[in-house]
């Protein structure tokens, strides 16, 4: 009687840390899909932004279509990557902030473009945004690094 006892309370123990368990790595994938729902809307603010600075940089600088198109097809592909798929998202988006990186440092060299109103707001949308995107990232990458120490602590 004794010993049935002492196995109940065992296997009742060992199901309450199952449970506990479980439940702990819900939460975090969860917080773990809200952080990485945090970047997507970043990223399409982001995206949101770039059709208006290449219409500006295009209204003063026709011979830097190269560039331009380079900028507009990165997007494109951005905002066609399945954002399920985080390593080719990474990858897409950093062929777009390398574009858009280049395309900021052509302006550089167009001051009648740095001066335009309209540019002004558009790179300090982009740069809030920017800036926004760096802290969704390192609230995924924290929740990440949970998700992982929490699996590998097991």
């Amino acid at each position: 009687m004794r010993l049935m006892l002492i196995i109940g309370l065992l296997v009742l123990v060992l199901l309450v840390w199952a449970v506990w368990t479980y439940n702990r790595i819900v939460r975090q994938k969860n917080r773990l899909r809200e952080a990485w729902s945090g970047i997507e809307v970043q990223l399409k603010r982001r995206h949101d932004l770039i059709p208006g600075l290449v219409e500006v940089v295009k209204g003063y600088s026709d011979h830097e279509k190269e560039l331009l198109v380079a900028v507009t097809e990165s997007r494109s592909a951005a905002k066609d990557v399945d954002h399920a798929e985080v390593r080719r998202t990474g990858k897409v988006e950093d062929g777009l902030s390398e574009n858009v990186g280049r395309l900021m440092m052509l302006v550089e060299r167009y001051p009648e473009i740095k001066a335009d109103k309209q540019f002004a707001n558009l790179a300090e949308n982009l740069v809030e945004v920017e800036d926004q995107l760096q802290y969704a990232r390192r609230y995924y990458n924290g929740s990440a690094r949970d998700m992982n120490n929490l699996i590998e602590t097991f």
